[in-house]
């Protein structure tokens, strides 16, 4: 956390440790830099306020861990590091990636897929549900009930990035405007990162969309050159610990992440690049039902205003996320200074965010990765 007034003439004197008294969210490191600070705060300081007042909704989830997760994290009394040591999970295959010391790792670094839940089989959806799904799910509770898990584990922790795009598959209402005949879902999902290190769990939507063969372009330029044009078909789902486990046939083996002639329930591409700029290579293959991009960054990053625009000329449903209200709000109004309308979806909370609060955030706002959900 840095002070609000950084940089506005003089040095920070002292840790910016007092907070505005009135939102909470900001810190300065001295009474003058909060004064000097004013000009620019009054006009959010309310609109922090109103956010700060839901920030108990946004901590609601129904797991066991939720306390550890969350408050201890937010409040520095646990980090994700010790969290994961107590799950047996850290530095564990895909779980790596959820803690600092995990977090530089590229994606350049990790050649192989990883698809191990490093989880016993009660604890992972590790294979077919017991039941065919037949409702919409509309949290965690649903999901966990459905797929016979218990409330302590911590699935969701990763299954985050498809339960975001299978909620935006259902806000835009895209599966009912599939063709029935092919049963073909494509989907553009766009500036995947952390998602490249942990793709087996997009397996999961064999599952959730029974039936519908799902094509998904990533497209981004975190995705490696070596890796540009990389396709995988998850035949399987992730795998769990247990060596007699079913999961752990030969035929599942044989399947997972390596192409055939067989159709793919699920088949991921890989493109390196922006998307405005990839767009046209791609979309000879695949024009997409529905574009996703998740924790988008759009205020942060001048590279959203051309795939913006690029989006809104191909007149197809785009589903956003990210880490706080304050950034989808300001997403918001990029996206209708482009547009010249307001989003088609408000801004709204994702019941499928990850049940973990982001660590070190620039501000005191409660923040989950994918944690509110809009879209044009």
């Amino acid at each position: 956390m840095e002070c609000a007034a950084k940089g506005r003439g003089t040095h920070c004197v002292d840790p910016p440790t007092r907070r505005c008294g009135r939102c909470g969210v900001v810190a300065y490191c001295s009474v003058d830099h909060q004064l000097s600070h004013w000009s620019d705060h009054k006009e959010e300081c309310a609109r922090f306020e109103q956010q700060m007042r839901s920030a108990e909704v946004l901590h609601d989830f129904p797991f066991t861990f939720s306390s550890e997760a969350m408050v201890q994290v937010h409040e520095k009394l646990e980090t994700r590091c010790s969290f994961f040591m107590r799950q047996g999970l850290h530095q564990v295959g895909m779980w790596r990636y959820e803690c600092h010391c995990g977090a530089s790792v590229a994606a350049s670094d990790c050649p192989r897929m990883i698809n191990d839940w490093n989880l016993p089989s009660m604890l992972c959806p590790c294979h077919e549900p017991a039941t065919r799904i037949s409702m919409r799910l509309s949290n965690w509770k649903d999901y966990y009930a459905w797929r016979c898990l218990p409330l302590y584990s911590p699935v969701a922790l990763l299954l985050h990035w498809t339960f975001t795009l299978y909620h935006a598959l259902q806000l835009a209402a895209v599966r009912n405007s599939t063709n029935d005949t092919s049963n073909k879902l494509y989907i553009h999902y766009l500036g995947p990162d952390k998602e490249l290190l942990q793709l087996a769990v997009f397996g999961e939507l064999r599952a959730l969309l029974p039936g519908i063969q799902v094509h998904i372009d990533l497209v981004g330029p975190a995705v490696p050159q070596f890796r540009d044009g990389e396709r995988i078909d998850l035949c399987s789902y992730a795998h769990c610990m247990e060596v007699d486990c079913p999961c752990k046939s030969s035929s599942e083996n044989a399947s997972f992440g390596v192409p055939n002639d067989r159709n793919s329930a699920v088949t991921l591409r890989l493109s390196k690049g922006f998307y405005h700029e990839r767009y046209r290579e791609i979309v000879k293959d695949s024009f997409p039902h529905l574009v996703v991009a998740s924790n988008a960054g759009i205020a942060a990053y001048s590279s959203w205003l051309p795939t913006i625009e690029l989006i809104k000329e191909m007149n197809v449903p785009a589903i956003f996320s990210d880490y706080c209200e304050e950034a989808a709000n300001l997403a918001a109004r990029c996206i209708s200074s482009v547009t010249g309308h307001p989003l088609g979806i408000p801004i709204q909370l994702n019941p499928f965010r990850q049940p973990m609060m982001v660590q070190d955030s620039s501000l005191f706002l409660p923040c989950y990765s994918n944690c509110f959900i809009f879209g044009m």
